[in-house]
C-alpha cells in the first residue's frame, strides 16, 4: 500500500489517485452559496436599520446615545465571534463542515426572528434590549463558525483548476446578502411613514431573514460532506483540542497571513453598514436615498468578485488581487469620503461604487488563499482562528468607532483609521506564497500528506480494508 510519502514523492499530480467525483457538486454549491447568503443577510440588516429601531429598543433623551447603544449591542455579536471561531471551528475539522454549517444557519435564523418579533421597550421594558442581546449572542456564535466552514466547504468541493472561482462564491454570496439587506432597508425606509417605520416597518426584513434561514437549513441538511475532509478524517482521528494545539504550534506564519487577509474587513463593514449613516450624519442626506445609492454600488461588487475569482485561477492569486485591492483602498478612501461632502445623489453613488470596486478585488481571492494556507485537518480552525479574531477587533467595532469619530467632529478620521489597518495588511501580503495553480493539484493545500494518504486508503478499501494511523500503531 502506498503511503503519503510515496504519493508526495511521485513525479507529478497526474500520478496521484484522483478522489471520487464529488457527488451532486451543483447541489452542494447552491447549498453553500445560498446558506452563506442567508447568514450574512441576517447579519448585515441589523447595522443598516440600527438608526431606525434604536429609539424603540434602546430609548434615550439623546437620539445619538440610542444609536450608540444599538451599535454596542451589534458589536457584542462580533465579540462572541472569535470565541465561537476558536472553540467550534476545530469541531468542523473533526466532525465535518456540513454539520457545523447546518448548525450555524439555525442559530442565525433564530436570532433574526427574535429581533424581528421582540416588542418595543415601551411594551416590555428592559426585556427588549435583553432579547436583542441574546439574539446577537446567537448570531455571533453562528457567524463565528460560518465564514471559515463555508470557505472550506466551497473550496474543497471545487475542481482543482477552479478553486479561485468557487472560493469567490462565498464572498459573492456575502455581497449579494449585503445588496439584499441594503435593498430591503431601502424599501422599508422609503415605503413607510417615519412613525410606521419606527413602530413596526423595520421588523419586516428581520422576519424575512428568519424565514429564509429555514430554507437555507433544509438545503444544507441535504448537502454532501467534502471529499477532502472525508479523506483526511480516515487518517487523522485527533480531538478538536489537539488540532487547535497543532494549529498554533505548526502554522503561526499562516495564521498571521490569514489574519492580514481578513483585516480590510474594517473597510468592508464601514462601507456595508455605516456609510449610509455616515452620509446622513455628516451631510444631512436622506437615509432612504443613501441606502438606494449603496444598492447601485453593491451591484458592482457582486459582479467583480466572481470575475476576479475566475481570473485568479489563470493569473495567480497573490501578485494581483489582494495587493492591488489593498493599494486601491489606501489611495481612494480619503478622497472618496472627502467627495461625499459634495451634494447630490449620484455623488454618493460614485463614492459607494468606487469603494466597492477596490473592496471586491480584495474580497474575490482572499477566501481561497486562506484555504490553501492550511491542510484539511486544521483548515477550518486555521481560517476561523485568524479571521474571527480580526473581525471582532476591527470589523465589529468599525461602525462604532466611525460613529465616535463623527460624534467628536472628526469624520475624516474614519478614512485615516481604515487606511492605517489596510497598510499594515499590505505589508504582510508581500510574504504570501503563490498558492494558485493552473494544474490539477491533488489537494487544496500545496501539500497535504493526510489527504493524499486518505485518498489512497479510499481507493484500496475494497481490496484490503482501511487502515488509520491509530490502527497502524
Amino acid at each position: 500500500m502506498k503511503t503519503s510519502k510515496d504519493a508526495l514523492d511521485s513525479s507529478g499530480p497526474s500520478e496521484f489517485p484522483e478522489a471520487p467525483e464529488p457527488p451532486r457538486r451543483s447541489v452542494n454549491m447552491v447549498a453553500g452559496t445560498i446558506g452563506h447568503f442567508v447568514e450574512w443577510y441576517d447579519w448585515y440588516i441589523y447595522g443598516l436599520l440600527a438608526a431606525v429601531f434604536a429609539g424603540q429598543i434602546f430609548p434615550s433623551e439623546n437620539p445619538f446615545a440610542s444609536l450608540v447603544a444599538a451599535l454596542l449591542t451589534y458589536a457584542v455579536g462580533f465579540v462572541i465571534r472569535p470565541l465561537s471561531g476558536i472553540i467550534i471551528s476545530p469541531l468542523a475539522d473533526r466532525y465535518g463542515r456540513r454539520l457545523i454549517l447546518t448548525l450555524s444557519i439555525s442559530g442565525m435564523a433564530l436570532g433574526s426572528l427574535i429581533i424581528g418579533l421582540t416588542p418595543s421597550f415601551a411594551t416590555i421594558g428592559y426585556a427588549a434590549p435583553v432579547l436583542f442581546l441574546v439574539a446577537r449572542i446567537l448570531q455571533g456564535i453562528s457567524a463565528g463558525t460560518e465564514q471559515q466552514s463555508a470557505i472550506a466547504f466551497m473550496v474543497e468541493h471545487a475542481p482543482a483548476n477552479r478553486r479561485g472561482l468557487f472560493g469567490s462564491f462565498s464572498n459573492m454570496a456575502s455581497g449579494l446578502a449585503t445588496l439584499a439587506a441594503t435593498g430591503s432597508a431601502a424599501i422599508v425606509t422609503s415605503s413607510f411613514a417615519p412613525a410606521e417605520l419606527a413602530a413596526w416597518g423595520w421588523r419586516i426584513p428581520f422576519i424575512i431573514g428568519g424565514v429564509l434561514g429555514v430554507a437555507g437549513l433544509i438545503l444544507r441538511a441535504r448537502s454532501d460532506e467534502t471529499p477532502e475532509f472525508e479523506a483526511a478524517a480516515l487518517v487523522d482521528k485527533k480531538s478538536a483540542w489537539a488540532r487547535l494545539k497543532d494549529l498554533i504550534r505548526e502554522h503561526p506564519k499562516a495564521l498571521l497571513q490569514a489574519a492580514a487577509l481578513s483585516a480590510p474587513a474594517v473597510a468592508y463593514y464601514t462601507w456595508a453598514t455605516f456609510l449610509p449613516t455616515y452620509a446622513k450624519l455628516t451631510t444631512g442626506r436622506d437615509l432612504s436615498s443613501t441606502l438606494a445609492g449603496s444598492v447601485i454600488g453593491l451591484v458592482l461588487l457582486v459582479v467583480i468578485v466572481p470575475v476576479c475569482g475566475y481570473l485568479s485561477d489563470r493569473l495567480g492569486r497573490r501578485k494581483i488581487f489582494p495587493i492591488i485591492g489593498a493599494i486601491g483602498m489606501i489611495v481612494l478612501f480619503y478622497p472618496l469620503l472627502l467627495l461625499l461632502n459634495q451634494p447630490g445623489f449620484w455623488v454618493y453613488v460614485l463614492v459607494s461604487a468606487s469603494g466597492w470596486v477596490v473592496l471586491g478585488i480584495w474580497q474575490a481571492v482572499y477566501p481561497t488563499i486562506q484555504a490553501e494556507l492550511f491542510p484539511a485537518s486544521v483548515r477550518v480552525a486555521g481560517i476561523g482562528f485568524a479571521h474571527q479574531i480580526v473581525i471582532a477587533v476591527f470589523g465589529g467595532t468599525a461602525p462604532l468607532i466611525a460613529a465616535a469619530f463623527v460624534g467628536a467632529g472628526q469624520p475624516m478620521f474614519v478614512a485615516y483609521y481604515m487606511i492605517a489597518i489596510v497598510t499594515l495588511s499590505l505589508i504582510v501580503y508581500f510574504t504570501l506564497p503563490e498558492t494558485g495553480s493552473k494544474g490539477g493539484r491533488a489537494t487544496v493545500a500545496p501539500a497535504d500528506p493526510e489527504v493524499l494518504e486518505g485518498e489512497h486508503l479510499l481507493l484500496e478499501a475494497p481490496h484490503g480494508g482501511i487502515q488509520t494511523k491509530e490502527s497502524k500503531a
